[in-house]
């Protein structure tokens, strides 16, 4: 098996865990696989220099700085592999071998850092490289970083330009866990999660994988995420399934569109519980919810709308607090999913603004972590849907 192997900095964190990282890799390497590892900064060095800097600089100084952790963290894992008679060495931006490089816009170069990785993998099966996470070269030879998690970005990028068969990602935690350990009691692993759950997880607080690494992931690399004190590469752990895709989807079907209103409904403990299991029990599937200070609106196939509307309606002659309720239909959703629209500043509007210039009637816009719902009238869904795959 080709492998990527990054290890996070806690499992690089002191001279202990650098020798439990080496005998991994070394283990790994005598069993015939071939290894790149990419290498954090040890333990929070990354932070722990951010704090330091408390005069004024400019980022070409800033990057310089903060790269030091991974630089000396590139230089042990390797001493420490060339101590156990493993072939490796380091690299590092500037260095000849260096692969990951980005335009004049800061944004990967694919194109030369593809060629570039394809160069380094053509020599694993004689010599184990160690790169620096997170660290880049912009075109003018200067270092750049890959922003926050890039570590992570790193090892899945070079997982899928070196045609690897898996990244492992080496942590602090058994993989992904069903909550956090330490706020929950008997947290425990999942074996599997899909790429699309991870994201959203990722841009929601779980630091398990940085999403940005993750829409390097195809289907044709595995990932797998797995704790330090582990000692094998290839076991174990939380695997994650799929690739993520930018899609531009129109749903097929019409939708209904149920409101019902009330006094101050956010304030009323129970009453979305109520509304939504009247619902499920009729077997009726909710595709969308949005709500107000004094209303829920409830997306559903419109074939189901009027036998909805009669089981919500019994709910608001039962509820004091409830006043009414109203059906709009047909209407289309057409929905955006993007593993860059949270890191894209502005992205709604650029959405939003060629449907007003288009004078087509926005119903509804719903937004999670990775996605945006815009619900217009049926008949504009063709137009929408045009309009919205033009962005994308």
């Amino acid at each position: 098996m080709r492998v990527v192997a990054k290890f996070g900095g806690t499992s690089l964190g002191s001279g202990d865990r650098i020798n439990r990282a080496a005998d991994s890799i070394a283990a790994a390497v005598e069993d015939g696989h071939e290894i790149a590892v990419v290498a954090s900064a040890m333990g929070s060095t990354t932070d722990e220099l951010l704090d330091e800097i408390s005069f004024e600089t400019d980022e070409a100084d800033r990057a310089q700085i903060v790269s030091m952790g991974e630089r000396t963290s590139v230089r042990m894992l390797k001493a420490a592999l060339s101590a156990r008679g493993i072939d490796a060495i380091f690299l590092e931006p500037g260095s000849d071998r260096w692969p990951v490089v980005t335009d004049e816009y800061g944004e990967v170069n694919v194109e030369e850092t593809q060629e570039r990785a394809q160069e380094v993998a053509a020599d694993l099966d004689g010599t184990v490289p160690v790169i620096t996470g997170f660290l880049a070269e912009g075109p003018d030879g200067s270092i750049t970083t890959l922003g926050r998690g890039g570590s992570d970005t790193t090892a899945v990028m070079m997982g899928k330009y070196m045609d690897a068969d898996e990244v492992v990602i080496v942590t602090d935690v058994e993989g992904v866990m069903t909550g956090d350990p330490h706020v929950v009691e008997g947290a425990r692993n999942v074996g599997e999660i899909s790429v699309d759950e991870l994201r959203n997880l990722s841009f929601r607080g779980a630091e398990v994988v940085a999403p940005s690494a993750l829409s390097y992931k195809d289907g044709k690399l595995d990932v797998r995420v797995v704790h330090y004190q582990h000692g094998d590469l290839l076991s174990g752990g939380t695997s994650i399934e799929g690739e993520f895709k930018n899609l531009v989807d129109l749903r097929e079907r019409p939708l209904a569109c149920l409101t019902v209103a009330g006094r101050a409904i956010r304030n009323q403990p129970g009453i979305f519980n109520h509304l939504s299991e009247s619902v499920a029990e009729s077997d009726i599937n909710i595709d969308a919810v949005a709500s107000g200070m004094d209303t829920i609106t409830f997306y559903i196939d419109e074939e189901e709308a009027e036998r909805a509307e009669n089981i919500l309606h019994r709910e608001v002659i039962a509820r004091d607090e409830l006043s009414s309720v109203t059906v709009d239909s047909p209407i289309a959703v057409i929905r955006v999913t993007g593993g860059e629209l949270p890191n894209q500043p502005g992205i709604i509007s650029e959405i939003v603004n060629p449907l007003a210039e288009a004078r087509i009637h926005l119903q509804d816009i719903i937004t999670s972590a990775t996605s945006v719902a815009l619900f217009v009238d049926w008949d504009d869904r063709e137009e929408t849907l045009e309009l919205t795959q033009d962005l994308f």
